[in-house]
């Protein structure tokens, strides 16, 4: 009976022993807390995307091409913009952003690649946006029609 308790014991040890490797550190990207003690916004010192466009238009294209465009915005806020992620709606729309801060009054560019092998018709693609700003989130779209090839 000591053996059987020594033995869970010792298997109790072990598995609370576990490695902390697998952890994730908590961050906070934004910078400025625009929240006081009464609970209003400071929207004013917030920073704040405005893109040049929106939407953008890829026309008619063959099945299995790729298509690449460009989102040009400025940060027309009063602090620094920090965009802490860009997710695609699917995996076959990827975006590249700009990992550091976008200063008051700069302006930034967001790429976006379509891979339309697989698909065909009508596409509706669009790309969330995380960021300091209020509301956190901002989406951006790309549209167009994928034709399948023409056969010999």
């Amino acid at each position: 009976m000591k053996k059987v308790l020594f033995s869970i014991l010792v298997v109790a040890l072990i598995s609370s022993c576990g490695s902390s490797a697998e952890e994730t550190l908590l961050t906070t990207d934004i910078i400025n807390n625009p929240i006081t003690a009464d609970g209003d916004v400071d929207k004013d010192k917030l920073p704040h995307f405005e893109f040049v466009e929106e939407v953008k238009e890829f026309g008619t294209i063959t099945q299995g091409e790729i298509v690449t465009t460009s989102f040009r915005f400025k940060n027309v806020g009063q602090s620094n913009l920090i965009i802490s992620s860009a997710q695609g709606s699917c995996g076959c729309t990827v975006p590249e952003w700009p990992k550091e801060p976008i200063k008051p009054g700069e302006e930034g560019v967001i790429n976006v690649k379509f891979d339309s092998n697989g698909k065909q018709g009508i596409q509706n693609k669009t790309i969330t946006l995380v960021a300091n700003t209020i509301p956190n989130t901002k989406v951006i779209a790309i549209k167009g029609e994928v034709i399948a090839p023409e056969t010999k």
